[in-house]
């Protein structure tokens, strides 16, 4: 029987990636849900050619021009925050993809697990952010989690038929394009450098993360609560290649390393078959032609690594407020607002106000912390103190 797949961020690189293995296996699977944000046309072109049951466009401002373009079709469109973590409830859904930027996938991926869908999860940010609620949900529903970014999907595969425990988590890092930079170069970094990945191709916001080694700290977050381990037993190393995608290290003193081309359908069709393997004709490695070298990452250089363990190491909802200023942080460096090391200063000036201000963690009191960071980053942008 067909797998029924909704993709929530349908127009960004994994969702586009992940209805070409789609395409590739209709006997496989069938798209039944699409939701998007601003790109109407490329929304509008995705759903004539899979014809989901439902479309939804999380920005209102698009519903009018998105219905018009599918009025000819039997397909549902709605708008709205509320109307996507509606969409995801529904019946005709096997998996949900949650492939959504930033803190907007929290929400509807909670949704999903209260109605008891199996997850791909390629959101990072749902994780931490609401690590510990999402967990517990999903253990509460008998939901099955199944990680889509590759160096979770590396350490899934390292783990499977493994009785024991491991003893540490290996997440590797390209290192982005700035891995040679000097502080004074890092200074005078542009918007159009750091989006140019030297591997990956990947949505603006996930590039600039990398770029900075903050999507490393978050990927450790992440692993954290997928693999229900300490941060003291995960280390990060710097991996140019992007050949070895995360390894596993035993009690014994073996380890286990999962490799690939860096491809993101790879661990994509992985989670979208349930830990199955998907046959392909993709580029396969040829290790003749590699050589792999590992390396220390430089805090001092890209110290947001070093605040991702701190967020955690203090527990509560600091993961979230650290997430908020950074996705501020971001937003305001794609703006030419800040500078490139502007947005790690910012975040040292959140993180001194604000990590010991929130302790106790609820859903509520998440949503909050989530806003006032927001607000209070924006204001510390505005000052023009970190150009």
């Amino acid at each position: 029987m067909k797998k029924r797949i909704a993709i929530l961020g349908a127009t960004g690189s994994i969702g586009t990636q992940a209805l070409e293995i789609i395409k590739a296996n209709p006997d496989l699977f069938e798209v039944t849900l699409l939701t998007g944000n601003n790109q109407v046309e490329l929304l509008s072109s995705l759903s004539r050619e899979f014809l989901p049951k439902e479309v939804v466009i999380a920005n209102e401002e698009f519903y009018a021009p998105l219905r018009e373009n599918l009025s000819s079709l039997p397909i549902t469109v709605s708008a709205g925050a509320k109307a996507l973590e509606e969409a995801v409830t529904h019946t005709d859904i096997d998996i949900v993809l949650s492939a959504l930027v930033g803190y907007s996938g929290v929400l509807p991926t909670l949704a999903a697990i209260r109605a008891q869908k199996t997850i791909a999860l390629a959101n990072k940010e749902t994780l931490v952010v609401a690590g510990e609620l999402i967990m517990e949900e999903a253990k509460r529903m008998g939901v099955t989690i199944y990680p889509v970014d590759s160096e979770h999907s590396a350490i899934y595969q390292c783990l499977m038929g493994e009785e024991t425990p491991p003893e540490k988590l290996i997440l590797t890092a390209s290192g982005g394009p700035f891995l040679r930079h000097s502080l004074e170069e890092l200074e005078k970094v542009t918007p159009q450098q750091a989006l140019k990945h030297p591997n990956w191709d990947m949505g603006a916001k996930v590039t600039i993360d990398s770029a900075t080694l903050m999507n490393k700290g978050f990927e450790m977050i992440e692993a954290h609560w997928l693999f229900h381990i300490s941060s003291q037993q995960i280390d990060v190393l710097v991996h140019p290649q992007s050949v070895v995608h995360s390894m596993v290290q035993f009690f014994d003193g073996s380890v286990k390393a999962q490799m690939g081309q860096p491809d993101m359908r790879l661990p994509i069709s992985l989670a979208l078959g349930l830990g199955k393997r998907i046959p392909n004709n993709y580029t396969r490695c040829d290790f003749t032609l590699i050589s792999l070298t590992f390396e220390q990452p430089d805090l001092s250089r890209f110290p947001n690594l070093s605040y991702a363990y701190q967020a955690l190491e203090i527990g509560g909802l600091a993961p979230c407020i650290l997430n908020a200023a950074n996705e501020v942080a971001v937003a305001s460096f794609l703006q030419e607002k800040i500078s490139f090391r502007g947005m790690s200063y910012l975040l040292e000036e959140i993180i001194s106000q604000m990590f010991s201000s929130y302790r106790s963690f609820d859903l509520e009191a998440l949503i909050a912390a989530n806003e006032e960071v927001r607000l209070k980053a924006g204001a510390l942008v505005r000052s023009g103190k970190f150009k």
